[in-house]
């Protein structure tokens, strides 16, 4: 046991003067205070929040404020809003998954609240979301990032239900004699649309604590998401984009969008906007209207022609030299550049595995961990949501 004898400073009010000398007004005094340190115990602080040291951000280490799940397990993000350091921040509200080894393609997910105040973000990963058949050649996966603003419930209700309302539209045209890519482009434009007109309605309105919206009516017109979502199969990659979140494709260690950012000033959504009445107004950016900085997003029924939730989709055929997929928000894109962000999860697929683990079980977490960590570092004002999926057929 020591005993530390500090001098400490502190102010009092001296009683009321007829004189206005500040002297009077205020009067300093200083007093020794006596603090005890025992071995073995807890130090008291005299400011505990002040003193909290930042610990280190790490996707193996058993912290608060970070949910790490097992192989091929649902993300779910935190019911209370922390960071690592147990008090809202940079890393509030944030999930790491790891992928499953057992006939799906392995990958990694990690959504951060970032410098944001609330978690607007949400991800989906659906393995085996639908089968066209018996074996395992026929096995579909479903990934998606979805990046809400004005709240956060439409975000979760596309994390919630697109993937059953894609699965639900693909079985409709199990039968079709329409090419593959033809089928895949109708059965994202058909679902989104269905989703869009879904929270329209305010039909399955999420029962979420920390919704801005939760004293508002269920059907808020000034809510909505982007989405991008892609299903991974046998021999195709299907990529529906609506809005500025991004899929990338690193192959052979070029990267290859799979997505074109919806942006107002974009040439072609620029004319869209404008043959429909609508203004590109640019303030802090383009912004349709002066107010949304994309020009397509599910939800926003009161910017509606102009903001559209019709989807871009790509139908991308697999081949050897296929590395991995990135899907994330424009959190990562607004400050990582698509060679950046290939080069990183290559780097990382690319280590050996540690002891005990095979193949890439661990290596796409640590990508998207990394991926993100470097938006943060590059000062990304955004949330940040990113999903690897590891696409190597030895892998």
């Amino acid at each position: 046991m020591a005993e530390i004898w500090c001098e400490t400073e502190t102010v009092t009010a001296a009683a009321a003067s007829c004189e206005p000398s500040p002297r009077t007004a205020r009067r300093r005094r200083k007093e020794i205070q006596r603090f005890r340190f025992v071995n073995g115990a807890e130090s008291m602080a005299p400011d505990e929040e002040f003193c909290r040291k930042r610990q280190r951000f790490d996707c193996t280490a058993s912290t608060p404020g970070v949910l790490q799940k097992g192989f091929g397990s649902e993300v779910e993000e935190p019911e209370s809003e922390t960071n690592l350091n147990g008090s809202r921040g940079l890393l509030g509200a944030s999930s790491v998954e790891l992928g499953p080894s057992d006939g799906c393609p392995r990958y990694g997910v990690i959504a951060i609240c970032g410098r944001r105040r609330n978690m607007e973000d949400a991800v989906s990963v659906r393995p085996d979301f639908l089968r066209r058949g018996s074996g395992a050649s026929e096995r579909y996966h479903f990934f998606g990032v979805f990046d809400g603003h004005g709240c956060s419930h439409v975000a979760v209700s596309c994390k919630d239900r697109m993937h059953e309302m894609v699965a639900e539209e693909a079985e409709r045209v199990r039968c079709c004699p329409l090419p593959p890519a033809e089928e895949w482009r109708e059965v994202m434009e058909r679902s989104f649309c269905r989703m869009d007109e879904a929270v329209a309605r305010g039909w399955d309105r999420p029962r979420n604590a920390s919704c801005r919206c939760k004293m508002q009516t269920p059907r808020s017109e000034h809510v909505g998401s982007t989405a991008v979502v892609t299903v991974v199969g046998p021999n195709r990659i299907v990529v529906a984009n609506c809005g500025d979140s991004r899929a990338v494709l690193c192959r052979n260690g070029v990267p290859i969008p799979l997505s074109s950012d919806h942006k107002p000033d974009r040439p072609d959504e620029l004319e869209r906007i404008q043959a429909a009445g609508g203004r590109v107004i640019y303030w802090d950016g383009a912004r349709v209207l002066g107010v949304l900085a994309m020009s397509r997003a599910i939800g926003d029924s009161y910017l509606k022609p102009y903001v559209m939730a019709e989807p871009e989709v790509t139908v991308t055929e697999r081949e050897e030299g296929d590395d991995c997929l990135i899907l994330a928000s424009d959190g990562l894109w607004d400050v990582v550049t698509n060679e950046m962000a290939c080069d990183i999860a290559r780097m990382c697929l690319s280590a050996p595995p540690a002891d005990g683990e095979s193949g890439s079980n661990r290596a796409c977490s640590e990508a998207a961990v990394l991926l993100t960590k470097l938006a943060i570092a590059r000062q990304s004002a955004d949330n940040v949501s990113v999903v690897v999926v590891d696409l190597r057929t030895n892998s």
